[in-house]
């Protein structure tokens, strides 16, 4: 199976320029934890990715001011992504090699045309498939986490 066949589509983005708010307007919105951020929107082109946790860490726990811009919180490139025709065991050594459970797909020229996250694949996979890999993304996010919470200690 390929990246095409298990990602999400399409996905909704944000550019550089948006208060962060509107990145966690567009999560709780679509009940997802990290938004794509293109250069813009006629472009596509993808320059970072902002999650949840970027928000709680880098911009409410420092107490930034409401009108915090993405780029000053976003992960920047460069990103790991995949192209649309990876087999499903690239994405995943991916995700695991960037500690993070999702991932951006991009074509040739670095336009976002999708992303998979964990999700995508504990649901479009059959169970058998799925269930391994989700455990050994989930050991590399733990690992990426613990690391970040020795730092804030």
């Amino acid at each position: 199976m390929k990246a095409r066949d298990i990602m999400t589509p399409d996905p909704l983005a944000v550019i550089p320029t948006d208060p962060v708010w509107k990145a966690a307007e567009v999560m709780r919105y679509e009940d997802i934890g990290g938004v794509p951020v293109v250069d813009d929107k006629a472009s596509g082109r993808l320059v970072g990715l902002i999650t949840d946790r970027d928000i709680t860490v880098r911009c409410v726990a420092r107490r930034h001011a409401p009108d915090c811009l993405v780029r000053a919180h976003m992960t920047p490139r460069p990103l790991r992504t995949v192209h649309p025709d990876a087999d499903v065991r690239e994405v995943v050594e991916k995700m695991e090699a960037a500690e993070v459970r999702r991932i951006p797909v991009v074509d040739d020229h670095g336009v976002l045309v999708g992303i998979v996250a964990e999700r995508d694949i504990a649901m479009k996979l059959a169970a058998s498939e799925a269930l391994p890999l989700r455990k050994r993304i989930k050991a590399a996010s733990r690992r990426a986490l613990a690391t970040v919470d020795a730092a804030i200690d």
